[in-house]
């Protein structure tokens, strides 16, 4: 397995978003089947795993602690902090959870998250999403505490724009940033991915095949669930969905070319941007995660690179990547 470093982190170069096995696109597997892909992934050489103690609530990292708890000393997991959960908990939605990482919160979180784990540990601690009513200096400040006291190894942001990850940086080293990222999503190019670059903090994007539009599964007739976070999203509505398939399309023909899939054609790209990018496809199947890491297989010369970067830049993408009510949640 090839490796990659976000900030002195070693981790897999491709690792595994979790969050779909227990929230935002069901149906979601039977426990039993989950862990059996997230220990496939290990078979496979992965060692880069993503939770958050918001996804289900709390339901995720304990399947994460499960599945991961033979082989915890092989692996690198990455959790997150930062929402008001309901104390009746339920399904999230951007409406019932809101914001708070206060200090107390912060610790609160990092207790419950070290025993729904099984660990006394986590390796990567992100700020989920930048809380504007503490300040990102306070935030630096007490997992830079966590870090000292060894509950933590390093720190990380989420969705946070370059002038929060300077002055969080500035307090406590951040190693990586995660953000939304794909051939659908390149706004990170802009200021976040220089940012990063300068200061030698590692990039894991999230959603790097586009929430599935690049991975090959959609075609221009298709229909969401209402109960798939998807259907929320402006992007794949109307006629934005429809336009947003010039892109899927040209992915699929550049596959064809290759003789490769759309995923590994749209994880291969993300891949060959900068070494220091460990992205985190989700799936809840064996199948797709073999065929994700068949990226890592996936070259591209540097004027199939030009050519590609021509292409997108010619492509309009529409729609919102979030709702409203999500979208404010955002730094970026």
């Amino acid at each position: 397995m090839q490796k990659r470093m976000l900030g002195k982190l070693t981790v897999s170069a491709l690792g595994l978003g979790c969050m779909g096995f227990s929230q935002s696109y069901p149906p979601f597997p039977e426990k039993k089947d989950s862990i059996a892909v997230i220990r496939r992934a290990v078979e496979l050489g992965v060692t880069f795993f993503d939770t958050a103690e918001v996804y289900g609530p709390y339901t995720n990292e304990d399947l994460v602690g499960e599945a991961l708890e033979p082989y915890r000393d092989q692996v690198v997991i990455a959790t997150k902090f930062g929402w008001s959960i309901p104390k009746d908990g339920g399904a999230y939605t951007d409406k019932a959870f809101g914001l708070d990482s206060s200090p107390a919160a912060i610790r609160k979180a990092v207790e419950g998250s070290l025993k729904r784990l099984r660990t006394d540990h986590i390796d990567l601690y992100y700020q989920h999403r930048v809380d504007p009513r503490v300040s990102i200096e306070d935030v630096a400040n007490t997992v830079s505490e966590l870090i000292k006291e060894g509950k933590v190894l390093y720190f990380g942001l989420s969705e946070a724009g370059a002038d929060i990850i300077r002055r969080a940086h500035a307090v406590c080293p951040v190693s990586a940033v995660q953000s939304e990222y794909s051939m659908f999503y390149r706004d990170p190019e802009q200021k976040i991915i220089p940012t990063l670059e300068e200061l030698g903090i590692g990039f894991v994007p999230f959603s790097p095949l586009g929430k599935g539009i690049l991975s090959g599964r959609f075609r221009r007739d298709s229909k969401l669930d209402k109960s798939d976070y998807r259907s929320s999203i402006p992007r794949f509505q109307g006629e934005n969905f429809q336009n947003n398939m010039k892109l899927a399309e040209f992915v699929t023909e550049l596959a064809t070319r290759k003789g490769v899939t759309p995923a590994q054609i749209a994880l291969g790209w993300v891949l060959a941007q900068k070494e220091w990018m460990a992205p985190i496809p989700g799936t809840t199947k064996i199948s797709r995660l073999e065929e994700n890491l068949g990226s890592l297989n996936v070259s591209f010369t540097a004027a199939e690179l030009a050519s590609i970067k021509a292409m997108l830049d010619g492509i309009v993408i529409t729609g919102a990547r979030y709702p409203e009510s999500h979208a404010k949640l955002v730094d970026n």
